[in-house]
């Protein structure tokens, strides 16, 4: 395929990854739900942005932090997208790793290298730290997102399939059900 003539390419991005602060939420909080959105699960959708205040920026009041966010930033100070990331562990390996939950850039901004610097921020956060993995997953709709993830050298693993209980399905295992 040919490459687009040159003035027909959108520019650059020109801003920087940072990692979340708590100005970021109410940003953070809205991109996730044009995430939502786009992935047909709105009704889904119910964190409040006190949820990540909490779990993003250690505003719980007992300081824990059990996941992590990055923002893309305009040099103007507008988020352009995020990535929110946790910490894993991999017996095999017997390794951490980092599980990257949402890569998100907003349409006018995609094509611009935004989502390739979040996913390599994220990738340097997992080299610092030592992790045998960085993995995440991917819509086998979205044909775009895996396309991206595989021109940067992911593996997409068909084999494995997600194991989900939420709610009353947690009650009920925890219950010994």
């Amino acid at each position: 395929m040919e490459s687009p003539p040159e003035n027909d390419r959108p520019p650059p991005f020109p801003a920087r990854v940072r990692p979340v602060e708590p100005r970021d939420i109410a940003d953070v909080h809205a991109m996730i739900g044009e995430l939502a959105a786009f992935e047909k699960l709105g009704d889904a959708f119910v964190a409040a942005p006190a949820d990540f205040e909490r779990y993003l920026c250690g505003g719980g009041g007992d300081g824990s932090r059990p996941a992590e966010g990055l923002v893309a930033e305009t040099g103007e100070g507008e988020l352009v997208g995020y990535a929110i990331l946790f910490s894993t562990f991999s017996t095999f390996l017997g390794k951490p790793g980092l599980w990257l939950e949402d890569l998100y850039v907003r349409p006018a901004w995609r094509g611009r290298g935004i989502g390739k610097a979040l996913l390599a921020a994220g990738a340097d956060l997992a080299r610092a730290r030592g992790c045998g993995r960085y993995e995440w997953t991917v819509l086998d709709w979205n044909v775009d997102a895996i396309a991206f993830y595989e021109s940067k050298g992911a593996r997409i693993l068909p084999e494995w399939r997600i194991a989900r209980v939420e709610g009353g399905g947690i009650d009920r295992i925890a219950d010994g059900a």
